[in-house]
């Protein structure tokens, strides 16, 4: 499957302890679909200071595009509908 249009929703994303990650909705090809982000991820790349939620908020908000970036770039790559940023994807980025 080609991914041809990903759209990103400018919605705040939910804090889910169970995983210690935040989730986001997006739009892949006109379909529903989310991504989430890892609290490590956040901490190690994104300044979070530290698992709180509010803090977590934070460094996504700060850094909203460039983890977007990376998250079209592995729904791209994958052509998932449903994905997760570890701290390795950020390491690795462009």
């Amino acid at each position: 499957m080609t991914i041809k249009q990903i759209i990103f929703p400018k919605t705040s994303p939910s804090f889910c302890p169970a995983d210690l990650s935040l989730e986001c909705p997006v739009s892949v090809n006109g379909a529903t679909a989310s991504y989430a982000i890892t609290a490590e991820a956040l901490e190690d790349h994104f300044g979070a200071r530290s698992h709180r939620a509010e803090d977590l908020i934070q460094a996504f908000e700060g850094h909203r595009k460039d983890i977007e970036r990376v998250a079209r770039q592995l729904f791209e790559m994958t052509a998932a509908h449903n994905i997760v940023l570890h701290s390795g994807h950020f390491r690795f980025a462009v």
